[in-house]
């Protein structure tokens, strides 16, 4: 049983109930509106699932996002689905790197935004990327700034990983 522990505390993305800015501050880039199209690996399996990402419009500063597909390896996370998992969603910077602040179900999780030559990647941070109790939202970009500066490669959560999606007309 204490073998297991680590694995379930390591399987999951950090969630928060903090943001990494106070408020929404950088425009929505009409570039990621739309929907994306990705494949993740079923954990266990050598299988590939689609995914889908819907970026709209809220505000001038905010996303409304949507992901669909086979979420159902989500059940053990305790997130309850229907046939999507929607919310909203704000961009950040920190230093040169782009992060959405994504919230769904009152959490609010942490993901490193890359879009390049046509593909974008949501890379969410691991759930055990910092020791630190994070108590505002200051505390938390600069835990994920000091993260970024310290390590060659982040600590992210593999299972939640979105790479190189492409978009859909």
């Amino acid at each position: 049983m204490l073998f297991l522990l680590p694995l379930l505390l390591c399987a999951c993305p950090y969630s928060s109930s903090h943001y990494i800015d106070d408020s929404p501050q950088i425009y929505v880039e009409e570039v990621l509106l739309g929907k994306w199209i990705g494949n993740v690996k079923k954990p266990g399996t050598n299988r590939d699932e689609l995914i889908y990402l819907n970026f709209a419009k809220k505000t001038d500063t905010e996303y409304s996002i949507s992901f669909s597909g086979n979420l159902k390896e989500l059940s053990p996370f305790k997130i309850n689905l229907a046939d999507s998992l929607t919310g909203t969603a704000f961009m950040s910077t920190i230093g040169e790197r782009q992060f959405l602040n994504i919230s769904i179900n009152a959490r609010i999780y942490i993901a490193e935004l890359i879009l390049k030559s046509g593909k974008l990647s949501l890379l969410p941070l691991a759930e055990h990327f910092t020791a630190k109790m994070i108590r505002t939202n200051l505390e938390l970009r600069n835990s994920v700034d000091f993260h970024y500066k310290t390590r060659v490669h982040p600590i992210l959560d593999d299972d939640f990983c979105l790479h190189d999606m492409v978009k859909v007309d």
